[in-house]
This record gives C-alpha cells, sequence and structure tokens, in this order.
C-alpha cells in the first residue's frame, strides 16, 4: 500500500511539477519585479472580500507569512487555478500577479 502511494506521488510530481515550471505565465511573471502599492490595491479589489482587509483570514485562510508556506510558483497556481474551493480561478496579466506576490511578501 505504502509503496503505492509512494509510486502515484512520484507521478504526480512527474506530471505537475514539470508543467508548472515551463508554464509561460509563470516563468513571465516570475521575471517581474512587483509594486507592493499595485499589489495591495488587486488584494484590496480582489481578495480582500474571504481574506479580509488586513489578510486575517475570514472565509480564506489567513495570508500572513503565506510566502513561508508556500514557494511564489505555487501561490500563482493556487490563485490561477482556485484548486482550493471555494477560490475562483483568477487569472490577471503577469505584471498584476508579480504586483501580488510582491504585497503577499509584505504580510507578516
Amino acid at each position: 500500500m505504502l509503496a503505492a502511494l509512494l509510486c502515484v506521488a512520484v507521478v504526480v510530481g512527474a506530471v505537475f511539477l514539470p508543467a508548472a515550471r515551463s508554464d509561460p505565465y509563470t516563468r513571465s511573471t516570475l521575471q517581474l519585479s512587483g509594486s507592493v502599492e499595485q499589489g495591495e490595491q488587486l488584494f484590496l479589489i480582489n481578495c480582500a472580500g474571504c481574506h479580509g482587509i488586513a489578510a486575517q483570514g475570514l472565509v480564506g485562510p489567513n495570508l500572513h507569512r503565506v510566502d513561508s508556506r508556500k514557494s511564489e510558483r505555487q501561490l500563482i497556481q493556487q490563485v490561477v487555478s482556485g484548486r482550493t474551493p471555494p477560490m475562483p480561478r483568477f487569472q490577471p496579466e503577469p505584471q498584476a500577479m508579480a504586483d501580488l506576490l510582491a504585497y503577499l511578501h509584505t504580510l507578516t
């Protein structure tokens, strides 16, 4: 049973991780410098309804120190995929995503 689970984990990792690395949207986003101020505005407009004005968590989780729990690639994939319901899918322009990442890095 354990061997089967490990095999599935390896296959899933082999399929999904390279896809995230080769994803042009993620690559282009990570090449940009983000604006904390623009990211905060984007957060307030699109994210605060579920994550709270101060990102303290409401329907969505508390986002303070989220950058210590998830890599930038994981954060991008979470936002774009809406993988964890009830989070909607959301794919802003790469510069806007870079701005949002810059803002998330300030949440201590």
